[in-house]
């Protein structure tokens, strides 16, 4: 991977629109609680969820087993948020998108988001135990450990790699939905856990590519904070290159049909176009641009596998 120390494009200008991850400051304890959820991130964990359990069930599972995956999911997801927050809060007020978060404000203090984070946790593992399988529980608990400990604690602050290795925790979330389901882990799961992997190195770093300089400031080594705007864009065109590549092996190892497969290279080709067309101009703009195109991608893609087992095998 080509590392550079030219500067990356300045990040001042604000393009409109919602950033991932971000949220609005809050004003009450109650508001600082959902904020450290972070649901917006936790929506995006949710998208490959259920089009997963509908691949398992090959139709539309149990409307109870549905719910409560999801609400497991989204507690699992929630307190894994809370606790990177408590961890990362002195990055977190060194950064403009996020020196609002209610432990920087002070509205909420790092033991009483432990004890927030940790009551979740308990929660999900529990609703999932209960009224999943244990092994969906102990796949949600152990993308919790992975995010905390591999990414937050050790990868995040460390290395460049850090959202290529980290990006494991949130491709947990379809081999959750499977086990849900079937109580097994088969090939079918474990592809599109490949394809979210490699989606997530180019979706975090077109977002980071528009923060690069508050990253630096703040001592993360992001990519895009210590490499040149070509070297990261190279790299996300491989990872986007391999993603499309592992999106369309899901065809035939999950049975899939036409619907799935248009879509994924439909998709898939003008994604890996926007991101050749980033190198050729990788201002703040474009690069955010580009994040919002990553997550209309990961929708279409598992929305595509919903519908397509859904029209064929019926509801």
């Amino acid at each position: 991977m080509a590392v550079g120390t030219r500067p990356l494009v300045p990040s001042r200008l604000r393009p409109g629109g919602v950033v991932h991850g971000s949220s609005r400051h809050p004003t009450t304890v109650l508001g600082g609680y959902v904020t450290l959820m972070k649901l917006r991130v936790v929506e995006l964990l949710l998208i490959s969820t259920l089009p997963a359990m509908i691949l398992a069930e090959r139709g539309w599972p149990p409307t109870r087993l549905v719910l409560i995956t999801l609400v497991g999911g989204t507690l699992a997801a929630g307190g894994a948020n809370a606790i990177n927050m408590v961890v990362d809060r002195d990055i977190d007020a060194r950064m403009d998108r996020t020196k609002g978060r209610p432990l920087v404000t002070g509205l909420i203090r790092p033991v009483q988001a432990m004890v927030f984070a940790v009551a979740l946790e308990v929660a999900a593992f529990v609703v999932l135990w209960a009224g999943a399988n244990l092994l969906a529980a102990c796949l949600a608990l152990s993308a919790t450990l992975f995010y905390v400990f591999v990414y937050t604690l050790w990868l995040k602050r460390s290395t460049t790699q850090n959202v290529v290795i980290g990006g494991a925790a949130g491709a947990m979330p379809v081999l959750v939905g499977w086990a849900a389901v079937r109580n097994d882990v088969a090939w079918a799961p474990v592809v599109l856990f490949v394809v979210i992997f490699l989606w997530t190195p180019p979706h975090t770093w077109a977002l980071a590519m528009r923060h690069a300089d508050e990253y630096r400031a703040a001592g993360v080594p992001m990519l895009p904070a210590v490499a040149t705007p070509q070297a990261t864009v190279r790299t996300m065109v491989w990872y986007s290159i391999a993603m499309v590549v592992a999106s369309v092996v899901v065809l035939p190892v999950s049975d899939l049909g036409w619907i799935y497969g248009v879509v994924a290279i439909v998709c898939g080709v003008l994604f890996v176009a926007a991101t050749v067309d980033l190198g050729r101009r990788p201002t703040p703009q474009r690069a955010m641009r580009v994040f919002a195109l990553s997550i209309t991608y990961i929708t279409l893609l598992f929305g595509a596998i919903a519908v397509d087992v859904l029209v064929r095998y019926g509801v």
